[in-house]
């Protein structure tokens, strides 16, 4: 079966609300967790013109590379490092405009401007991993992604 993503709207945030409609009949047949973040990468790259979007998850105390899309990654970041790292350690979202200002920043692609990380909760309310989106664009990100990215991520049954 072939899936195509129609978005036609110019704003950032008609390009959501055009999107996370498809993504939600996307994955909405689909039990496998792992098929449906693959998905969910997809579409939020090439929907919304990300350069890279992927998970990682919480695995023996390190955040463990899960599905994405873009160039290839960093496979295991420690708690408190990069902004991956810190969004773990912090427990909130981090909204990056610059990584070259941010003290620490894992530069797993020099292409990467700016990035946004959403903490992600199981059923029970306990941190698992996060979702990593980032831009060859400085300053790419804000409250409006902040709150679509949040309600993808709740379209999923972690």
């Amino acid at each position: 079966m072939a899936e195509d993503l129609l978005i036609n709207a110019t704003t950032k945030e008609g390009k959501y609300k055009e999107l996370i409609p498809q993504v939600k009949a996307l994955i909405s047949h689909e039990a496998d967790l792992i098929a449906n973040l693959g998905n969910i990468c997809a579409a939020l790259k090439f929907g919304m013109n990300f350069f890279w979007v992927g998970f990682y998850f919480v695995k023996n105390d390190e955040l463990v590379l899960g599905p994405f899309q873009g160039p290839v990654a960093c496979t295991r970041i420690k708690k408190g490092k990069g902004v991956c790292g810190t969004s773990w350690q912090k427990n909130e979202v981090i909204i990056v405009p610059d990584v070259e200002k941010f003290e620490g920043h894992i530069a797993c692609s020099s292409l990467s401007k700016s990035e946004i990380v959403l903490p992600i909760y199981n059923s029970k309310n306990e941190f698992i991993g996060v979702l990593d989106v980032d831009s060859e664009a400085l300053a790419t990100f804000d409250e409006v992604d902040e709150k679509f990215l949040n309600e993808v991520l709740g379209l999923i049954k972690f």
